[in-house]
């Protein structure tokens, strides 16, 4: 009789043994599995993230921050360019406050009885601005030089410039 129950546990103990090794193999696959979609995913987000690394610096190319030259022609004359940057943006915003029809720098007046305003700024270097404008309804872009006097003031002169044909929807 002893002789059965322990054939009996070692059947069960055998059985036992060989179950967790199944269960433990479908574990092991299924978090392979997991794995390997995670990695694939991994490299695609790094794909990604190569992609928009490469579009961020193709997109600042053109810009005062990238650029050597410009910022060294600042700092030769003794300007802090992290503080001179904002100045000749928020110099540029403040010509929106004008009174009457005719904006200081855009050349076009609004035809929906609104302000034309600029809207966005890129500094490209040490003498030129690109800007958009719109009066809400109508939008355009101008190209500016600058210049800081000898008296340290900005200014500011029109380009070139140029209004899109109005949309129709």
């Amino acid at each position: 009789m002893k002789g059965k129950i322990y054939l009996y546990l070692f059947v069960f103990a055998l059985l036992l043994v060989i179950f967790q090794y199944v269960n433990s193999k479908n574990i092991l696959e299924s978090y392979e599995k997991k794995f390997d979609k995670y990695e694939a995913k991994i490299e695609a987000y790094k794909d990604s993230i190569q992609v928009l690394e490469d579009k961020n610096f193709e997109l600042s190319i053109f810009g005062i921050d990238r650029n050597e030259d410009a910022l060294s022609y600042f700092e030769r004359d003794g300007y802090n360019v992290s503080e001179l940057i904002p100045l000749i943006k928020d110099g540029l915003i403040r010509q929106n406050e004008y009174e009457g029809d005719d904006h200081p720098i855009v050349p076009y007046v609004s035809m929906t009885g609104n302000k034309m305003l600029i809207n966005q700024i890129k500094i490209l270097n040490h003498k030129w601005i690109i800007a958009n404008f719109t009066d809400g309804k109508h939008w355009g872009e101008i190209l500016i030089t600058y210049e800081i006097d000898e008296n340290q003031q900005l200014k500011y002169k029109l380009a070139e410039y140029f209004m899109y044909p109005p949309q129709s929807y």
